[in-house]
């Protein structure tokens, strides 16, 4: 099924969702039933519908899963491997990915909303590339001799952390999971994984693929959940080294606080983000258009990185605004199997809700719907692509994070003005400047407080370039040598020199 902007949706794709062969939890190299027997439905967003019962994960699961993941770690190889050897492994788990990329790509669809194609031609490889990335780094994970003051002899040893928590969000499945268990494969860690409630389908998917790769058991351990439960279990478990976590900030500050309750393990946030794409007079307006649209739509606006919030410079303001009304209409929201499609449905009916929730909050604080603003079709999650004007900095649309296909656009008049827009927010986690003026683009790109700033272009993402967040966006790097580092302890060692007068 398929509409443009202002159209309803048509009639159904004619792929057929992929048969669901793993349901269960994934501990110690084996797929077992919860300790409870519980499960739980996971759903098809383009339907609404359920998919397959997935077991439900707790506390004395994750308890299990820990103690693996510590075995595995204290008397297992993994962390012992030669990086070269845990490298070759990783190649391997690489290559058996891009054996599966169709049905792990159909997987990410039916229970995420991404588009297939995307995931087909550049998603999924991605994540078999980052692998290889990472095992390449794995047998280079140095330390420093160090030239001491004094008569002594220095060296840095750089050392796996231990057992790793990863808290997964559901906007893209495949690409965050491996996001985190690539660098920390690499570093020589332990980890147990839990995938969000509403994307389990793909995480059980790659604990079978480690498997067959030859991933040692114990390392690699994968429990599905809800965040309240097996999410809040690995958070507080006084048995975990460091807690990862991507989602909302609400919920980044509740993993912290228990990772302070209890052992005070190591915590990295990749949080909210309010993004600002600011769009100079100057600017190419097709190319801004065309990012302006992508920043925010793609992936139906549940990107952490989303454009949500655009600023146009007063001389160029309403042609800008003409065109990206022309260019909305073309944009065709509908099932995302549809080679032509290119916003499918929101993840689940809650996050449905609230985007539309947002909308009218935009339109009862006075702002001005350009176009959209309505679900589409009668069934599943689909909703027009929204641009609204007039906004105003105070505005709940301007302020929050919708996570939906929603833009707030306004207008600026002098550079001064812009930065100091663009950092009205408690987020900091991207940004995007449109501009040909190279003065222009040095000067707001190093005054705008974000984790990464890109400049004319948009989602610009490679596993060379780290990200992450300033302020409430979180903190900790992923993606580059920082996304491994995090997974590695520094140990001083130090021996005086013979003769030494210290002795």
């Amino acid at each position: 099924m398929a509409s443009d902007s202002n159209g309803s949706l048509g009639s159904e794709s004619s792929v057929k969702i992929p048969t669901i062969k793993y349901t269960k939890l994934f501990i110690n190299g084996e797929f077992v039933d919860s300790v409870s027997g519980k499960t739980f439905e996971t759903m098809d967003p383009r339907t609404g519908e359920v998919i397959a019962r997935v077991a439900e994960g707790d506390k004395e699961d994750v308890d299990l899963a820990v103690e693996a993941a510590r075995a595995a770690f204290e008397n297992g190889p993994w962390p012992r491997l030669p990086g070269s050897e845990r490298g070759r492994i990783m190649r391997k788990f690489a290559d058996l990915i891009d054996q599966h990329v169709e049905e792990l790509a159909s997987l990410d669809t039916v229970n995420a909303g991404n588009l297939f194609g995307d995931g087909k031609i550049a998603g999924i490889p991605s994540v078999a590339n980052s692998l290889r990335y990472y095992a390449g780094a794995a047998d280079k994970i140095h330390g420093e001799v160090l030239k001491m003051s004094r008569d002594f002899h220095a060296y840095t040893l750089l050392e796996p952390i231990g057992v790793v928590g990863h808290i997964i969000p559901w906007n893209f499945p495949s690409t965050l999971f491996f996001t985190k268990v690539s660098p920390c494969l690499a570093a020589g860690c332990t980890m147990v994984v839990k995938p969000a409630e509403q994307t389990p389908l793909s995480a059980i998917y790659y604990a079978y693929l480690a498997k067959l790769a030859g991933v040692p058991d114990g390392v690699l351990n994968v429990i599905t959940g809800f965040g309240q439960t097996a999410g809040a279990a690995i958070s507080h478990h006084m048995d975990i080294d460091k807690v990862t976590f991507t989602g909302s900030t609400e919920v980044g500050r509740e993993v912290m606080q228990a990772a302070a309750k209890s052992n005070l393990k190591q915590v990295s946030l990749e949080l909210g983000g309010k993004s600002p794409l600011v769009i100079f007079d100057d600017a190419d307006i097709n190319m801004a258009v065309e990012l302006a649209l992508l920043g925010i739509f793609y992936n139906q606006g549940e990107i952490c990185v989303a454009s949500s919030r655009v600023y146009v410079q007063d001389g160029i303001y309403d042609e800008f605004v003409k065109k990206l009304k022309d260019k909305v209409k073309t944009w065709v929201v509908g099932d995302p199997f549809d080679p032509n499609v290119r916003q499918g449905p929101q993840v689940d009916k809650q996050q449905f809700d609230k985007v539309l929730t947002y909308i009218e909050h935009g339109k009862r604080e006075g702002a001005t719907l350009l176009t959209g603003g309505k679900p589409l079709g009668d069934k599943g999650y689909y909703i027009e692509p929204t641009v609204f004007t007039d906004v105003k900095e105070d505005m709940l649309i301007a302020k929050d994070e919708i996570f939906g296909p929603v833009m707030a656009l306004m207008k600026f008049k002098t550079i001064e003005e812009a930065i100091k827009k663009a950092n009205n927010s408690k987020y900091g986690l991207a940004a995007g400047i449109i501009t040909k003026d190279l003065n222009v683009a040095n000067t707001v790109s190093r005054s705008i407080r974000a984790g990464i700033i890109w400049i004319n272009c948009y989602l610009a993402f490679d596993g060379d370039c780290p990200y992450g967040g300033y302020k409430m966006s979180g903190f900790g790097r992923e993606l580059g040598l920082q996304g491994l580092h995090k997974y590695l302890h520094t140990k001083s060692v130090v021996t005086p020199i013979y003769n030494s007068p210290w002795l």
